[in-house]
């Protein structure tokens, strides 16, 4: 598995193809939209779907753990699908997932699906988080930027299609600008939203390239070649 390099803000980070960002010189680890329990959250709505895409974050999440050794994780918000995810997350899951947090320290940026500090999971919460000359929120976009600043954000589970010879490919992605990086959404059960809708022009309107994730590398293409 081929991570990327991406120098954004003077730093140089690492893309990996499972759709966390790596800061190397700091050993961070930034990952957004885990969307723990939104499958028990449709079912509690009446919707049939699996109860198995907490597990299966956790998997992923433990995966990318292990691969990077991380000294610190940053969530970039949206960790949990809404305010009662805890209580009906399995009691072996919540174990499992302390148990990975444990030796780690744990930054949890507050997104539109929990923005409400969480008291049973290691770690500290924030509204938003400062390092250097990067800035880590859930949304981005909203703040402007000084011109020595640059800013990773989720929220909006960005996706791409990249045209081939037959037919075109449709992954989730990152989404890069000058200053800005925009992470995929890292649950399993999250979908994505096409980089070109309007709904994400507030980060787009500057977007350079994108990198689509595959099983073992990502996929660069410049924003342009996606419009056309």
């Amino acid at each position: 598995m081929i991570a990327a390099p991406l120098h954004l803000g003077g730093e140089r980070l690492m893309l990996c193809p499972t759709g966390v960002a790596i800061w190397p010189s700091t050993r961070m680890l930034v990952v957004s939209d885990l969307h723990f329990e939104k499958g028990s959250a449709m079912a509690v709505r009446g919707a049939h779907v699996p109860p198995y895409d907490t597990r299966e974050t956790m998997i992923r999440l433990a995966f990318s753990i292990r691969r990077h050794a991380p000294r610190r994780l940053l969530v970039l918000g949206d960790a949990l699908h809404d305010d009662r995810a805890l209580a009906r997350m399995a009691p072996a899951d919540l174990a499992a997932l302390r148990r990975l947090l444990e030796p780690l320290e744990v930054i949890w940026v507050a997104g539109n699906h929990d923005p409400a500090p969480q008291p049973d999971l290691p770690g500290i919460s924030v509204p938003e988080w400062s390092e250097g000359r990067l800035r880590f929120r859930h949304i981005g976009g909203v703040t402007p930027l000084a011109r020595h600043e640059a800013e990773l954000s989720g929220h909006y589970h960005p996706k791409a299609t990249m045209p081939t010879r037959i037919g075109g490919i449709t992954r989730p992605c990152f989404l890069a600008t000058g200053q800005r990086l925009v992470l995929p959404a890292f649950g399993a059960f999250t979908g994505g939203l096409d980089v070109r809708d309007p709904a994400m022009a507030t980060v787009a309107k500057a977007a350079q390239r994108v990198f689509l994730l595959g099983r073992e590398r990502l996929h660069s293409a410049s924003f342009e070649a996606l419009r056309a």
